[in-house]
């Protein structure tokens, strides 16, 4: 199994990613992710032995509680950068409770045997993978949109265990188990 953990976005977030997507997709033909897949990673897993997910469960579940995670989406942006873009999202703010529980994550994926991320952990919500599209309109159509920036702050509460399948239609995600972050989330 594939696996990574990730917050899940609130209902009016996900209402506004969707209106997002709907002014964006008619301006470039790319792989757009489906809005039941918009999340904010926060560790990826990679492949995983199912005899061993009940460890990486007991594992996240020992993660200590930073309290709710203010989750602030500020704008666009492109990996690995705007002049060769693979990805396009939308940035989240990397608040101090983000950048801990993602590095408690990594903790204790360490601690079972996963290589560390030599990357910086950055936020964020991938709305679109590109591989050679024109992406000229893309860009206008983003530069347009910028005033409806900061999006709704919301809470996050609980971080969750998804599981990656991939179809030909593009990767199914499923949550596995959720993790709570503060007290009485769960």
């Amino acid at each position: 199994m594939r696996l990574f953990t990730g917050l899940s976005l609130a209902p009016k977030t996900l209402q506004q990613a969707d209106n997002i997507l709907a002014e964006l997709r008619p301006s470039a033909d790319l792989r757009w992710s489906p809005l039941a897949n918009l999340h904010i990673t926060t560790a990826f897993v990679g492949k995983w032995d199912a005899d061993s997910l009940e460890d990486l469960k007991t594992a996240l579940a020992a993660i200590p509680g930073t309290g709710p995670i203010p989750i602030a989406i500020a704008g666009f942006g492109f990996f690995p950068n705007p002049h060769h873009p693979a990805h396009l999202f939308l940035a989240v703010k990397p608040e101090p409770a983000l950048t801990t529980l993602a590095a408690s994550i990594e903790t204790a994926l360490v601690s079972l045997g996963t290589p560390r991320e030599t990357r910086p952990y950055h936020p964020h919500v991938t709305l679109a993978r590109i591989a050679r599209e024109n992406i000229v309109q893309l860009r206008f159509k983003i530069a347009s949109m910028q005033n409806i920036f900061p999006l709704e702050v919301f809470e996050a509460t609980a971080f969750h265990l998804y599981e990656s399948r991939p179809t030909p239609a593009g990767s199914v995600y499923t949550p596995l188990a959720s993790f709570p972050v503060a007290e009485g989330a769960m």
